[in-house]
C-alpha cells in the first residue's frame, strides 16, 4: 500500500518534479480511483497541488484532475476559492467543460467572494 495518494498518483502517472517512484507494488488505474474516491478533501488537494502546482503542468491525466475537483467540492461546496480553483482547471482542460467551469465561478461569485483577478 502506498503512504498517501500522492505517493499512489505519482507511482501510477509519474512526477515531472521528482522521478517516478519504485515501489514495486502493482498498479492499477482502478485501486487509484478507489482510493481517491475515498479520499478527504485534504488529501485530494495536496496531491493535485503537488503534481500539478502550475495548473496547466503535471502528468496527472485531466480525468484524474477533474474527478479530484469534483470529489474535493462534493466535500466542501462553500469555498469560493476552491470552486475558483476548481473552475479555473476546467477552463485550462475544456472547452467540453467551459459551462460547468462557468457555472463554478457562479456559485463562487453567489457565495460573496467576487471575482480574484485571475
Amino acid at each position: 500500500m502506498h503512504s498517501s495518494l500522492t505517493e499512489h498518483a505519482r507511482c501510477l502517472f509519474g512526477d515531472e518534479y521528482r522521478p517516478k517512484s519504485e515501489c514495486g507494488l502493482e498498479h492499477d488505474w482502478r485501486y487509484f480511483v478507489e482510493e481517491l474516491t475515498f479520499a478527504d478533501a485534504e488529501s485530494i488537494l495536496t496531491m493535485l497541488r503537488t503534481l500539478c502546482p502550475n495548473v496547466v503542468d503535471g502528468l496527472l491525466p485531466v480525468w484524474a484532475r477533474n474527478l479530484a475537483y469534483r470529489l474535493v467540492l462534493l466535500q466542501r461546496p462553500d469555498e469560493p476559492a476552491l470552486l475558483r480553483e476548481a473552475a479555473l482547471n476546467l477552463w485550462l482542460h475544456g472547452p467540453d467543460w467551459d459551462d460547468v467551469a462557468a457555472d463554478l465561478e457562479r456559485q463562487a461569485d453567489a457565495l460573496g467572494a467576487g471575482p480574484t483577478g485571475a
